[in-house]
C-alpha cells in the first residue's frame, strides 16, 4: 500500500513539475517519456507540501538527474551551471555538458529549493560518497 501511495505521489509530483518546467534545462529534451521529475530538495528532506510542490522539481534527462541528485551539479538562481570539483571533466565532455552554460533563470518560488540544494546537496553528497 505504501509503495502504491508513493508512486501515486510521484505521478502527482511529475504533473506539478510539468506545470513549471517543460524540458531538461541541460539537454533541451522535451519528450516527457525521456525525462525524470527530480526533486530539488529531496523527498526525504521535504515536508508534506514540499514533496508535491511543482516548484521543488526540475525535469531532467536521466544522466543529468544522476549528477543533480548526487550533488555533482547545481544551479545558481540566475541559471548558471555549478559543477563540483569532484566531477571529472571527462564526464562533462562525454555527456556533452557545457559547464559554462546558463540554463535560464528560475522562478521566484524555485529559489528557496535551489538554495537548499546548493547548501545541503551540492558537493556535500559527493564528499560523503553518496
Amino acid at each position: 500500500i505504501q509503495l502504491t501511495k508513493s508512486r501515486r505521489g510521484q505521478g502527482i509530483f511529475k504533473a506539478n513539475v510539468r506545470l513549471v518546467e517543460n524540458h531538461c534545462r541541460i539537454t533541451g529534451v522535451t519528450n516527457i517519456k525521456h525525462l525524470r521529475a527530480s526533486h530539488i530538495k529531496p523527498w526525504a528532506s521535504s515536508n508534506r507540501e514540499e514533496k508535491l510542490d511543482g516548484f521543488n522539481g526540475l525535469l531532467l534527462s536521466p544522466h543529468v538527474d544522476h549528477l543533480f541528485d548526487r550533488g555533482f551539479i547545481s544551479f545558481k538562481d540566475s541559471g548558471d551551471l555549478l559543477v563540483s570539483s569532484a566531477l571529472s571533466p571527462m564526464i562533462l565532455s562525454q555527456w556533452s555538458i557545457d559547464e559554462t552554460q546558463n540554463v535560464g533563470g528560475f522562478r521566484k518560488s524555485q529559489i528557496p529549493y535551489l538554495e537548499y540544494h546548493r547548501d545541503e546537496i551540492f558537493d556535500s553528497q559527493v564528499s560523503k560518497g553518496v
